[in-house]
């Protein structure tokens, strides 16, 4: 009896320390030992289902002169955007609608998706839409200063192929999304006019069969006074269902992001935020009403105030701050180590590709090299949920770097781990991690490579590709979770990775 009672107390101490373990480690900790292929995706691109210039077919095409393994689409999902006279916004109302998804048809959109890639079966295309959720307006006409804000504030919704999963996209511009609450029953109220106004109109009482008192000239005026006014007020207030965010309402903050990025993940979309920091400012003249100013702003602290989005953009053409050490994206990282608040943001490059028309444009200007388990769209998807990609961008000399090698070893090589796997070692000795980069076109560029631990810059070395670079960090902290990242640049080009977990 002593011996089962001691066996069952030793069963207990070793349950309760796997039960420590699992609730200390961050969800990113399993390690992934399958194989991986390196797959050049172009993510963010435009076709003529929305402001693209170049139907589908001919985007895949080029694709596969360029040599890419996927196309990533990012169609405008909606872009129309009203104005109106408060409090009669819906009657005296200026609208404007440019094309997009919603005009050109969701399941018209996904057909042609899937026809394409029936002819082109070894290019992978993956049907995404870019959404902005919510944009508001202040200032005014009259006082000619009206602008209208964050029209392109930005998230990639990827994966989706279903048409329902697109119609109830929470965003200002799908009246599919816009809900039924009390300011519904409120809109409703006007058609009430009806009954008072039937009841004016109609006889007051029956004198004999054939014959009824005289309605009176006034009250039929009346009556079809309050009917016109019931379809004016019915119509200032349609759409009956409202929606979650008023665009007169610049309150709201992050709140329709948010939505969105639940409302999209919950279908099994991945979500991006993109190019948080680039700058959009416009304006348009209104003749005696003055000018009309359109702008968004840089808005990277949406990394911060939104949460269970997939990613971001961090490598794109326009200005870029997010993926410096120490910026934004290492604060999140390490953010989410610390508190396992789940996975790790992923961070892809994004073309935002519309056409050839556009200078220093092109499908492979940009792109996202994503190590898949396997050559599908759920191969693809999958890594890039899991953070297995890493972003590259041609330089001024138009040269497209690579990576060779990126690992973390311990234990003398015994235990060793790749871009976006993690490595939890119960040994002490150092940690060697090794980077290798190239040309795609096996040529000597110059280049600079510097590796950084959770945002700081820890080594560096500058030359002609190929780079190869040692380091053996002998001062990494010990029982906490740290990461290491790869940044590349130069005339030659860029190359940013997602990181390396350890802790030792």
């Amino acid at each position: 009896m002593d011996r089962i009672v001691s066996w069952l107390a030793r069963m207990a101490m070793v349950l309760v320390g796997i039960v420590c373990v699992a609730l200390t480690t961050p969800a990113f900790a399993d390690v992934d030992t399958a194989p991986r292929l390196s797959l050049r995706a172009a993510i963010h691109v435009h076709s003529t289902a929305s402001t693209g210039m170049l139907s589908l077919e001919a985007l895949a095409q080029r694709a596969e002169e360029q040599g890419l393994d996927a196309l990533i689409l990012s169609e405008n999902f909606t872009l129309r955007y009203d104005y109106g006279l408060r409090p009669l916004e819906g009657l005296l109302k200026h609208t404007v609608a440019f094309p997009s998804v919603m005009e050109y048809g969701i399941e018209r959109f996904l057909n042609e998706v899937h026809a394409v890639q029936q002819r082109h079966p070894n290019l992978i295309i993956v049907p995404g839409v870019e959404v902005a959720p919510h944009y508001y307006w202040t200032g005014s006409l009259l006082g000619r200063d009206l602008t209208m804000h964050n029209a392109q504030r930005n998230l990639l919704v990827i994966g989706l192929d279903r048409a329902e999963d697109y119609a109830s996209l929470p965003a200002r511009g799908n009246p599919l999304s816009f809900a039924w609450d009390k300011k519904s029953l409120a809109n409703a109220l006007p058609f009430l006019l009806v009954v008072p106004a039937v009841w004016l109109w109609l006889p007051r009482k029956q004198l004999a069969i054939e014959w009824h008192e005289p309605v009176r000239p006034l009250r039929r005026v009346v009556a079809v006074m309050m009917l016109v006014l019931c379809v004016g007020l019915a119509i200032n207030a349609w759409p009956l269902a409202s929606p979650a965010f008023s665009s007169y309402d610049a309150q709201v903050g992050y709140q329709p992001y948010q939505a969105l990025i639940d409302a999209a993940t919950e279908r099994g979309a991945l979500v991006f935020w993109s190019m948080t920091e680039a700058r959009d400012f416009s304006q348009h003249s209104f003749g005696p009403l003055g000018m009309v100013t359109v702008k968004t702003d840089p808005h990277p602290e949406g990394l911060i105030l939104t949460h269970g989005y997939t990613g971001f953009g961090g490598l794109y053409q326009d200005t870029r701050h997010v993926v410096a050490p120490g910026g934004i994206w290492d604060q999140v990282i390490q953010a989410s180590v610390t508190d396992s608040r789940g996975a790790v943001p992923t961070m892809i490059g994004e073309v935002a590709f519309h056409g050839l028309e556009d200078a220093g444009k092109d499908l492979d200007r940009v792109y996202t090299v994503v190590q898949a388990t396997e050559q599908t769209a759920p191969g693809v998807l999958e890594a890039l949920r899991s953070g297995h990609a890493y972003a590259v961008a041609r330089g001024d000399q138009s040269v497209l770097l690579q990576l060779d090698e990126f690992r973390v070893t311990s234990n003398g090589g015994a235990q060793s781990v790749g871009m976006s796997d993690s490595l939890d070692t119960s040994e002490g000795r150092d940690l060697m991690i090794r980077v290798g980069v190239s040309a795609v076109d096996q040529k000597p560029h110059p280049a600079r490579l510097r590796l950084i631990r959770s945002g700081q810059v820890i080594g560096q070395i500058e030359g002609q590709t190929p780079l190869q670079y040692e380091l053996a960090d002998r001062d990494a902290p010990a029982g906490e979770w740290i990461t290491y990242r790869v940044e590349v640049v130069g005339k030659s080009g860029e190359l940013l990775t997602n990181p390396i977990y350890v802790r030792k």
